[in-house]
């Protein structure tokens, strides 16, 4: 590895860590603001969660906290993504049942997002809905139907695996 290739390696985790510090740090005011304690299992899978940019199961959660001698029962990981699920600070992925780091930490303006959820890489975002909530509202209202629609998930390729594709 070259000299330049270790510093721009050394800068790249430098600035994962910062991104991930300001995650915890706002995930930690999300917590106080909604009265929940975050304490240090629930920040332990919220790190895991955040550090990965893209979906990942409670399994694969316990097997990384494993990794850094934190053994613990199933039983515990989802106890901590219930309390962070509340908290807002974290979504779950119906089709693939696993959570990603909420990106947009702002939900104030009561406008939900849809999650795009790549199929290759499990990377995900959150974009605004535009409108598609009030569509469904509108359509269950006419048909007379009461929905639980929490979010719309739309699966596809990214951007990266898009342009990796053969």
């Amino acid at each position: 590895m070259t000299e330049a290739t270790a510093k721009q390696q050394t800068l790249s985790t430098t600035q994962a860590e910062r991104k991930l510090a300001k995650a915890v740090e706002r995930a930690n005011q999300a917590f106080t603001e909604k009265n929940l304690r975050f304490t240090k299992l629930r920040q332990d899978v919220f790190e895991e969660i955040a550090a990965t940019h893209a979906s990942i199961g409670a399994y694969d959660i316990l097997a990384k906290l494993a990794e850094k001698g934190t053994r613990l029962a199933p039983i515990s990981v989802y106890r901590a993504i219930d309390a962070l699920l509340e908290a807002g600070v974290i979504h779950r992925l119906e089709s693939k049942n696993a959570f990603f780091a909420c990106r947009r930490m702002d939900h104030r303006t009561g406008r939900r997002p849809i999650f795009l959820s790549c199929e290759k890489c499990n990377a995900v975002q959150e974009v605004d809905s535009e409108g598609i909530f009030d569509t469904i509202d509108r359509l269950a209202r006419e048909a007379s139907f009461h929905p639980r629609v929490k979010f719309v998930e739309v699966s596809g390729l990214c951007r990266n695996c898009e342009s990796k594709k053969d």
